[in-house]
Protein backbone atom coordinates (compact mmCIF):
# COMPACT_ATOMS: atom_id res chain seq x y z
CA UNK A 1 0.00 0.00 0.00
CA UNK A 2 1.73 3.16 -1.03
CA UNK A 3 1.40 5.99 1.37
CA UNK A 4 -0.28 8.94 -0.94
CA UNK A 5 -3.14 10.97 0.11
CA UNK A 6 -5.81 8.55 -1.23
CA UNK A 7 -4.53 5.75 1.32
CA UNK A 8 -4.12 8.13 3.95
CA UNK A 9 -7.84 9.47 3.94
CA UNK A 10 -9.16 5.69 3.85
CA UNK A 11 -6.84 5.37 7.31
CA UNK A 12 -7.94 8.50 8.24
CA UNK A 13 -11.89 7.43 7.82
CA UNK A 14 -11.03 4.17 9.93
CA UNK A 15 -9.20 5.86 12.94
CA UNK A 16 -11.59 9.10 13.23
CA UNK A 17 -14.40 6.52 13.56
CA UNK A 18 -12.54 4.44 15.86
CA UNK A 19 -11.24 6.84 18.26
CA UNK A 20 -14.77 8.84 18.28
CA UNK A 21 -16.47 5.39 19.28
CA UNK A 22 -13.37 4.85 21.65
CA UNK A 23 -14.05 8.32 23.54
CA UNK A 24 -18.23 7.77 23.77
CA UNK A 25 -17.52 3.98 24.91
CA UNK A 26 -14.78 6.21 27.80
CA UNK A 27 -17.80 8.69 28.30
CA UNK A 28 -20.68 5.84 28.77
CA UNK A 29 -18.33 4.42 31.72
CA UNK A 30 -18.33 8.10 33.03
CA UNK A 31 -20.85 10.50 32.32
CA UNK A 32 -19.65 12.68 34.70
CA UNK A 33 -17.40 14.67 32.13
CA UNK A 34 -19.90 15.34 29.21
CA UNK A 35 -16.85 16.55 27.25
CA UNK A 36 -15.77 13.20 26.20
CA UNK A 37 -18.75 12.71 24.68
CA UNK A 38 -18.57 16.13 22.78
CA UNK A 39 -14.80 15.03 21.63
CA UNK A 40 -16.14 11.26 20.55
CA UNK A 41 -18.62 12.86 18.27
CA UNK A 42 -16.16 15.64 16.97
CA UNK A 43 -14.10 12.49 15.84
CA UNK A 44 -17.11 10.53 14.18
CA UNK A 45 -18.55 14.00 12.69
CA UNK A 46 -14.70 14.65 10.94
CA UNK A 47 -14.96 10.72 9.95
CA UNK A 48 -18.10 11.73 8.00
CA UNK A 49 -16.58 14.66 6.30
CA UNK A 50 -13.62 12.45 4.89
CA UNK A 51 -15.73 10.26 3.15
CA UNK A 52 -17.50 13.05 1.19
CA UNK A 53 -14.21 14.47 0.62
CA UNK A 54 -13.08 10.77 -0.75
CA UNK A 55 -15.89 10.80 -2.89
CA UNK A 56 -14.41 13.85 -5.11
CA UNK A 57 -14.72 13.63 -8.71
CA UNK A 58 -17.90 11.11 -8.58
CA UNK A 59 -20.44 12.95 -6.81
CA UNK A 60 -21.62 16.26 -7.00
CA UNK A 61 -18.75 19.53 -5.65
CA UNK A 62 -21.89 20.60 -3.45
CA UNK A 63 -21.51 17.54 -1.69
CA UNK A 64 -17.74 16.90 -1.86
CA UNK A 65 -16.28 19.78 -1.01
CA UNK A 66 -19.21 22.50 0.60
CA UNK A 67 -20.82 19.81 2.51
CA UNK A 68 -17.68 17.71 3.26
CA UNK A 69 -16.34 21.12 4.89
CA UNK A 70 -19.26 22.31 6.32
CA UNK A 71 -19.11 18.89 8.69
CA UNK A 72 -14.96 19.58 8.89
CA UNK A 73 -15.55 22.83 10.67
CA UNK A 74 -18.42 21.66 12.33
CA UNK A 75 -16.60 18.80 13.99
CA UNK A 76 -13.81 21.00 15.12
CA UNK A 77 -16.48 23.80 16.48
CA UNK A 78 -17.76 20.28 18.52
CA UNK A 79 -14.10 19.69 19.82
CA UNK A 80 -13.88 23.62 20.76
CA UNK A 81 -17.21 23.20 22.41
CA UNK A 82 -16.00 20.23 24.80
CA UNK A 83 -12.99 21.93 25.76
CA UNK A 84 -15.79 24.59 27.02
CA UNK A 85 -18.04 21.75 28.50
CA UNK A 86 -14.77 20.18 30.24
CA UNK A 87 -13.72 23.54 32.52
CA UNK A 88 -17.43 24.61 33.16
CA UNK A 89 -18.31 26.64 30.43
CA UNK A 90 -21.58 27.10 28.43
CA UNK A 91 -22.62 25.46 25.34
CA UNK A 92 -22.57 28.40 22.78
CA UNK A 93 -24.88 26.82 19.78
CA UNK A 94 -24.64 29.81 17.55
CA UNK A 95 -20.68 29.11 16.92
CA UNK A 96 -20.90 25.48 16.39
CA UNK A 97 -22.40 26.37 13.44
CA UNK A 98 -20.47 29.67 12.55
CA UNK A 99 -17.89 28.01 10.77
CA UNK A 100 -19.73 26.16 8.34
CA UNK A 101 -22.43 28.81 7.54
CA UNK A 102 -19.49 31.22 6.91
CA UNK A 103 -17.95 28.99 4.55
CA UNK A 104 -21.10 27.93 2.46
CA UNK A 105 -21.62 31.75 2.38
CA UNK A 106 -18.57 32.85 1.54
CA UNK A 107 -17.89 29.87 -1.28
CA UNK A 108 -20.53 30.82 -3.00
CA UNK A 109 -19.43 34.57 -3.55
CA UNK A 110 -18.27 34.76 -7.29
CA UNK A 111 -14.64 36.00 -6.97
CA UNK A 112 -14.09 32.58 -5.01
CA UNK A 113 -16.05 30.52 -6.78
CA UNK A 114 -12.64 29.74 -9.78
CA UNK A 115 -10.27 30.77 -7.08
CA UNK A 116 -9.17 27.52 -5.43
CA UNK A 117 -6.28 28.43 -3.33
CA UNK A 118 -8.30 31.31 -1.79
CA UNK A 119 -10.69 28.97 -0.88
CA UNK A 120 -8.73 26.83 0.68
CA UNK A 121 -6.99 29.63 2.46
CA UNK A 122 -10.50 30.37 4.16
CA UNK A 123 -10.99 26.69 5.02
CA UNK A 124 -7.99 26.60 6.56
CA UNK A 125 -8.40 29.90 8.44
CA UNK A 126 -11.87 28.37 10.28
CA UNK A 127 -10.19 25.17 10.97
CA UNK A 128 -7.30 27.28 12.80
CA UNK A 129 -9.65 29.91 14.24
CA UNK A 130 -11.38 26.47 16.12
CA UNK A 131 -7.91 24.67 16.64
CA UNK A 132 -6.69 28.21 18.73
CA UNK A 133 -9.98 28.64 20.20
CA UNK A 134 -9.96 25.43 21.78
CA UNK A 135 -6.12 25.60 22.72
CA UNK A 136 -7.20 28.75 24.09
CA UNK A 137 -9.78 27.06 26.50
CA UNK A 138 -7.48 24.48 27.51
CA UNK A 139 -4.99 27.69 28.75
CA UNK A 140 -7.58 29.61 30.69
CA UNK A 141 -8.50 26.81 32.67
CA UNK A 142 -4.54 26.06 33.28
CA UNK A 143 -5.30 26.47 36.98
CA UNK A 144 -6.52 23.53 37.53
CA UNK A 145 -3.33 20.96 38.18
CA UNK A 146 -3.56 18.43 35.22
CA UNK A 147 -0.03 17.73 33.22
CA UNK A 148 -1.78 15.96 30.13
CA UNK A 149 -3.56 20.36 29.67
CA UNK A 150 0.25 21.29 28.41
CA UNK A 151 0.51 18.86 25.89
CA UNK A 152 -2.99 19.60 24.38
CA UNK A 153 -2.28 23.42 24.43
CA UNK A 154 1.33 23.00 22.97
CA UNK A 155 -0.19 20.48 20.07
CA UNK A 156 -3.36 22.23 19.10
CA UNK A 157 -1.42 25.47 18.75
CA UNK A 158 1.01 24.07 16.61
CA UNK A 159 -1.44 22.34 14.65
CA UNK A 160 -3.26 24.93 13.96
CA UNK A 161 -0.53 27.05 12.67
CA UNK A 162 0.42 24.16 10.19
CA UNK A 163 -2.57 23.84 8.82
CA UNK A 164 -2.72 27.48 8.62
CA UNK A 165 0.24 27.39 6.25
CA UNK A 166 -0.78 24.23 4.49
CA UNK A 167 -1.81 25.88 1.23
CA UNK A 168 0.97 28.30 1.36
CA UNK A 169 3.38 25.17 1.36
CA UNK A 170 1.09 23.26 -0.73
CA UNK A 171 1.11 25.99 -3.31
CA UNK A 172 4.94 27.46 -3.18
CA UNK A 173 6.95 24.12 -2.73
CA UNK A 174 8.12 21.74 -5.12
CA UNK A 175 5.09 18.98 -6.21
CA UNK A 176 6.13 15.56 -7.11
CA UNK A 177 6.62 14.50 -10.58
CA UNK A 178 3.14 13.82 -11.46
CA UNK A 179 -0.02 14.84 -13.51
CA UNK A 180 -2.74 14.82 -10.24
CA UNK A 181 -1.06 18.53 -8.90
CA UNK A 182 -3.98 18.19 -6.28
CA UNK A 183 -3.02 14.42 -4.84
CA UNK A 184 0.24 14.21 -6.16
CA UNK A 185 1.52 16.73 -3.81
CA UNK A 186 4.33 15.36 -1.73
CA UNK A 187 3.93 18.02 0.98
CA UNK A 188 0.23 17.32 1.54
CA UNK A 189 0.79 14.12 1.56
CA UNK A 190 2.86 14.82 4.72
CA UNK A 191 0.40 17.16 5.94
CA UNK A 192 -1.82 15.07 5.48
CA UNK A 193 -0.16 12.43 7.43
CA UNK A 194 0.65 15.12 10.06
CA UNK A 195 -2.77 15.42 10.43
CA UNK A 196 -3.61 11.85 10.89
CA UNK A 197 -0.33 11.32 13.67
CA UNK A 198 -2.58 14.85 15.27
CA UNK A 199 -5.74 12.93 15.68
CA UNK A 200 -4.79 10.36 17.12
CA UNK A 201 -2.39 11.67 19.61
CA UNK A 202 -5.08 14.39 20.81
CA UNK A 203 -7.36 12.26 20.70
CA UNK A 204 -5.73 9.61 23.85
CA UNK A 205 -4.08 13.21 25.19
CA UNK A 206 -7.85 14.32 25.42
CA UNK A 207 -8.61 11.26 26.85
CA UNK A 208 -5.69 11.12 29.52
CA UNK A 209 -7.27 14.75 30.36
CA UNK A 210 -10.69 13.21 31.63
CA UNK A 211 -9.01 10.36 33.31
CA UNK A 212 -6.78 12.09 35.26
CA UNK A 213 -9.44 14.48 36.09
CA UNK A 214 -11.26 12.22 37.39
CA UNK A 215 -8.04 10.46 39.70
CA UNK A 216 -7.96 14.26 40.93
CA UNK A 217 -11.36 14.44 42.21
CA UNK A 218 -11.07 11.28 43.59
CA UNK A 219 -8.03 12.31 45.87
CA UNK A 220 -9.66 15.54 46.37
CA UNK A 221 -12.52 14.25 48.04
CA UNK A 222 -10.84 11.85 49.77
CA UNK A 223 -8.77 14.39 51.32
CA UNK A 224 -10.81 17.88 51.26
CA UNK A 225 -13.62 18.52 53.90
CA UNK A 226 -16.74 18.79 51.50
CA UNK A 227 -18.63 21.45 53.52
CA UNK A 228 -16.32 23.77 54.17
CA UNK A 229 -13.79 23.32 51.40
CA UNK A 230 -10.52 22.90 53.06
CA UNK A 231 -8.46 20.26 54.11
CA UNK A 232 -9.94 17.30 56.24
CA UNK A 233 -8.20 15.52 59.55
CA UNK A 234 -6.57 13.15 56.93
CA UNK A 235 -5.37 15.91 54.33
CA UNK A 236 -4.22 18.24 57.59
CA UNK A 237 -2.54 15.50 59.15
CA UNK A 238 -0.58 14.61 55.80
CA UNK A 239 0.84 18.61 54.72
CA UNK A 240 1.34 18.66 59.00
CA UNK A 241 3.90 15.63 58.73
CA UNK A 242 5.01 17.16 55.51
CA UNK A 243 5.53 20.21 56.98
CA UNK A 244 7.43 19.05 60.23
CA UNK A 245 9.95 17.13 57.80
CA UNK A 246 10.87 20.83 55.78
CA UNK A 247 11.30 22.13 59.29
CA UNK A 248 13.61 19.76 60.10
CA UNK A 249 16.25 20.87 57.35
CA UNK A 250 15.13 24.76 57.79
CA UNK A 251 14.01 25.36 61.29
CA UNK A 252 11.63 28.43 61.69
CA UNK A 253 9.08 29.24 64.43
CA UNK A 254 6.11 27.88 64.46
CA UNK A 255 2.51 28.16 65.91
CA UNK A 256 0.02 25.42 66.10
CA UNK A 257 -3.99 26.44 67.08
CA UNK A 258 -6.98 23.97 67.65
CA UNK A 259 -10.15 25.55 67.45
CA UNK A 260 -13.85 24.98 68.50
CA UNK A 261 -16.87 26.28 67.91
CA UNK A 262 -18.34 27.63 71.33
CA UNK A 263 -21.80 25.87 71.73
CA UNK A 264 -22.38 24.53 68.87
CA UNK A 265 -24.61 21.15 69.42
CA UNK A 266 -27.20 24.58 70.94
CA UNK A 267 -26.77 26.11 67.28
CA UNK A 268 -27.93 22.90 66.14
CA UNK A 269 -30.71 22.30 68.50
CA UNK A 270 -31.92 26.02 68.36
CA UNK A 271 -31.74 26.59 64.87
CA UNK A 272 -31.45 23.73 62.83
CA UNK A 273 -28.42 21.83 61.07
CA UNK A 274 -28.84 23.78 58.11
CA UNK A 275 -27.50 27.28 60.44
CA UNK A 276 -25.03 24.81 62.00
CA UNK A 277 -23.79 24.36 58.97
CA UNK A 278 -23.88 28.13 57.37
CA UNK A 279 -22.13 28.69 61.10
CA UNK A 280 -19.33 26.51 60.04
CA UNK A 281 -18.96 27.42 56.24
CA UNK A 282 -18.77 31.09 57.85
CA UNK A 283 -16.11 30.56 60.67
CA UNK A 284 -13.85 28.68 57.45
CA UNK A 285 -14.03 32.10 55.20
CA UNK A 286 -13.63 33.93 58.09
CA UNK A 287 -10.55 32.33 59.37
CA UNK A 288 -9.21 31.49 55.81
CA UNK A 289 -8.97 35.61 55.60
CA UNK A 290 -7.11 35.63 58.99
CA UNK A 291 -4.56 34.00 57.50
CA UNK A 292 -1.45 33.60 54.72
CA UNK A 293 -2.48 31.30 51.54
CA UNK A 294 1.00 29.26 53.01
CA UNK A 295 -0.65 28.52 56.24
CA UNK A 296 -2.24 24.69 57.04
CA UNK A 297 -6.00 24.86 57.78
CA UNK A 298 -7.63 21.62 58.31
CA UNK A 299 -11.38 20.99 60.01
CA UNK A 300 -10.33 17.96 62.30
CA UNK A 301 -13.46 17.06 63.62
CA UNK A 302 -17.56 17.88 63.76
CA UNK A 303 -16.85 22.00 64.57
CA UNK A 304 -13.32 21.16 65.90
CA UNK A 305 -10.29 23.08 63.45
CA UNK A 306 -6.78 23.09 63.55
CA UNK A 307 -4.04 25.61 62.19
CA UNK A 308 -0.44 25.63 61.64
CA UNK A 309 1.41 28.83 60.69
CA UNK A 310 4.54 28.66 59.75
CA UNK A 311 7.83 31.02 60.17
CA UNK A 312 5.62 32.95 62.60
CA UNK A 313 6.69 34.43 65.67
CA UNK A 314 4.48 33.73 69.25
CA UNK A 315 3.13 37.65 68.99
CA UNK A 316 2.46 37.33 65.26
CA UNK A 317 0.25 33.90 65.92
CA UNK A 318 -1.49 35.19 68.89
CA UNK A 319 -2.37 38.82 66.70
CA UNK A 320 -3.98 36.26 64.02
CA UNK A 321 -5.96 33.85 67.00
CA UNK A 322 -7.50 37.21 68.08
CA UNK A 323 -8.40 38.26 64.74
CA UNK A 324 -9.38 34.91 64.08
CA UNK A 325 -11.99 34.85 67.11
CA UNK A 326 -13.12 38.82 66.78
CA UNK A 327 -13.45 38.33 63.35
CA UNK A 328 -15.90 35.39 63.57
CA UNK A 329 -17.59 36.46 66.33
CA UNK A 330 -18.87 39.56 64.63
CA UNK A 331 -19.70 37.86 61.19
CA UNK A 332 -21.54 35.62 62.91
CA UNK A 333 -23.20 37.52 65.52
CA UNK A 334 -26.28 37.06 62.84
CA UNK A 335 -26.70 33.56 60.81
CA UNK A 336 -29.21 34.07 57.80
CA UNK A 337 -31.22 36.72 60.04
CA UNK A 338 -30.97 34.83 62.67
CA UNK A 339 -29.13 36.14 66.08
CA UNK A 340 -26.58 33.10 66.30
CA UNK A 341 -23.93 34.99 68.28
CA UNK A 342 -22.02 32.11 67.37
CA UNK A 343 -18.20 32.28 68.90
CA UNK A 344 -14.79 30.12 69.15
CA UNK A 345 -12.52 29.13 71.51
CA UNK A 346 -9.07 29.03 70.72
CA UNK A 347 -5.97 27.11 72.19
CA UNK A 348 -2.69 28.08 70.81
CA UNK A 349 1.35 26.65 71.59
CA UNK A 350 4.59 27.98 70.08
CA UNK A 351 7.24 26.29 69.10
CA UNK A 352 10.99 27.58 68.38
CA UNK A 353 12.54 24.29 68.45
CA UNK A 354 14.42 22.67 65.76
CA UNK A 355 12.20 19.68 65.53
CA UNK A 356 8.06 19.92 65.02
CA UNK A 357 6.41 17.10 66.97
CA UNK A 358 3.28 17.77 65.38
CA UNK A 359 1.54 15.38 67.73
CA UNK A 360 3.02 17.36 70.58
CA UNK A 361 2.14 20.70 69.69
CA UNK A 362 -1.54 19.19 69.47
CA UNK A 363 -1.17 17.47 72.37
CA UNK A 364 -0.05 21.38 73.81
CA UNK A 365 -2.74 23.31 72.27
CA UNK A 366 -5.80 21.08 72.59
CA UNK A 367 -4.45 21.32 76.86
CA UNK A 368 -4.86 25.01 75.96
CA UNK A 369 -8.33 24.43 74.04
CA UNK A 370 -9.60 22.95 77.63
CA UNK A 371 -8.88 26.08 79.47
CA UNK A 372 -10.18 28.10 77.16
CA UNK A 373 -13.30 26.46 77.15
CA UNK A 374 -12.89 26.27 81.40
CA UNK A 375 -12.38 30.02 81.33
CA UNK A 376 -15.34 30.97 79.65
CA UNK A 377 -14.96 30.74 76.32
CA UNK A 378 -14.55 32.78 73.48
CA UNK A 379 -11.15 33.72 74.68
CA UNK A 380 -7.48 32.25 73.42
CA UNK A 381 -5.08 30.37 75.89
CA UNK A 382 -1.51 30.22 74.84
CA UNK A 383 0.39 27.07 76.08
CA UNK A 384 3.88 25.96 76.07
CA UNK A 385 5.99 22.57 77.13
CA UNK A 386 6.30 23.56 80.88
CA UNK A 387 2.54 24.62 81.18
CA UNK A 388 1.36 21.26 79.61
CA UNK A 389 3.97 19.48 81.91
CA UNK A 390 3.27 21.35 85.23
CA UNK A 391 -0.26 20.31 84.45
CA UNK A 392 0.38 17.00 83.99
CA UNK A 393 1.84 17.11 87.70
CA UNK A 394 -1.19 18.63 88.97
CA UNK A 395 -0.77 21.87 88.97
CA UNK A 396 -3.07 24.25 87.53
CA UNK A 397 -2.09 25.94 83.99
CA UNK A 398 -2.21 29.21 85.13
CA UNK A 399 -0.65 28.77 88.72
CA UNK A 400 2.47 27.06 86.42
CA UNK A 401 3.56 30.03 84.48
CA UNK A 402 0.44 32.81 84.83
CA UNK A 403 3.04 35.08 82.32
CA UNK A 404 2.87 32.75 79.68
CA UNK A 405 -0.80 31.57 80.03
CA UNK A 406 -2.11 34.68 77.93
CA UNK A 407 -5.67 35.15 78.21
CA UNK A 408 -8.28 37.66 75.66
CA UNK A 409 -12.08 37.54 77.15
CA UNK A 410 -14.42 38.72 74.46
Amino acid sequence: MNLDVNTLFQVTVYVEAILGLLLLFAWAQNMAIRAVAWWGFAHLIRASSIVLFGLYGSAPDVLTIDVANALLFTAFAVTWTGARVFDGRPVEPVYLVTGAVLWLLVSRLPVLTGAVDARAMVASGIITAYTWLTAWEFWRGRKEQLVSRWPAIFMLFAHGALFLLRTPMVTLLPFAMTSDKMFGSVWLTVLSFEALLFTISIAFILLAMAKERTELRHRTAAMIDPLTGIANRRAFLQEAAEMARRHGSDPRPAAVMLIDLDHFKSINDRFGHAVGDRVLEIFTAAAGESMRSSDLFGRIGGEEFAVILHDTRADEAFTVAQRIRETFADVASEVDGRPVAATVSIGMVHCDGPALDIVELLSQADQALYFAKENGRNRVEVASLELVLGQRDGTSLAAAAPAQAARTAA
